[in-house]
């Protein structure tokens, strides 16, 4: 039996819904814009890092602050002071943005929420950036604390941990960065877990640790850590007549480094969720 009225057929008009079908679906709906989206994702991954993130920031700053603690006992001042200091400030960062990113994508990835966030019309780069975003920002009252407690220990001048304002984001975005690639890139989340631990683990022995004192080999991966760059800009405005010619270079190369790691993990996060 045919649902089409026998008018319509000796006529040859169809309903609308049937006329719908047969010149195609209806488009869909434009995808949302960068930054409407970027804002949108950075304030839902702040809400929950608010909630759920609060004790372990907490175990960050300790874990900075008693690094400080132990190493005021065999450094006494000078380019060591500042270096301890500098490392244990950028390392909360990298505690955060690097670490818990990786954790938290590589769960993501295990556990379908990829495919919560491809059926939404949001760009990849809004969720690379947001959640980056939002783990950097949840890093700065740590950073600040960790560095005035730090210049107080040792000795060092406070005028110019203004300096902070740049150094965290830009740290912030090259660590995020690479802890979101590490996490997507990863085929299971016990690695991604893994190799956040890994990353972190390689920010405290090659960021607390003064340069002068590492072997040549483990050197040349200081020089590849994204975070080297922020630990040497923040240490080197402890300086009575700080190089701010050095400084601001070295905040270029912070934030070159960080513009290709976002960039890798917005592939890997396209790469991922199309699997």
């Amino acid at each position: 039996m045919s649902i089409v009225p026998a008018e319509a057929l000796s006529t040859g008009a169809l309903p609308a819904q049937a006329r719908g079908d047969e010149e195609g679906a209806a488009p869909l709906a434009p995808r949302a814009r960068l930054l409407p989206a970027l804002a949108a994702v950075y304030r839902a991954q702040l809400s929950r890092a608010r909630v759920s993130r609060i004790p372990l920031l907490f175990v960050a700053t300790f874990q900075s602050v008693g690094i400080m603690v132990l190493m005021r006992g065999v450094v006494d001042g000078g380019s060591e002071a500042r270096a301890v200091v500098a490392g244990s400030a950028v390392l909360v960062v990298a505690f955060v943005a690097l670490n818990l990113l990786a954790q938290y994508f590589g769960q993501l990835r295990a556990g379908g929420g990829l495919d919560h966030y491809a059926t939404l019309p949001v760009p990849p780069a809004a969720v690379v950036l947001g959640a980056a975003g939002a783990y950097a920002s949840f890093t700065v009252p740590g950073t600040v604390v960790t560095a005035v407690i730090g210049s107080v220990l040792f000795g060092l001048p406070l005028g110019n941990l203004w300096i902070l304002a740049a150094v965290v984001p830009l740290s912030g975005a090259a660590l995020a960065g690479l802890g979101a690639a590490l996490g997507l890139l990863a085929p299971r989340q016990e690695l991604a877990t893994l190799l956040g631990q890994l990353g972190m683990s390689a920010a405290l022995l090659l960021g607390v640790l003064p340069a002068e004192r590492l072997p040549g080999p483990i050197g040349w991966a200081r020089d590849l850590l994204p975070s080297t760059y922020g630990v040497e800009a923040l240490a080197r405005t402890f300086d009575p007549h700080p190089d701010w010619a050095a400084v601001g270079l070295d905040l270029t190369v912070c934030a070159a480094v960080g513009v290709v790691s976002l960039a890798v993990a917005t592939w890997a996060y396209r790469r991922a969720a199309v699997r």
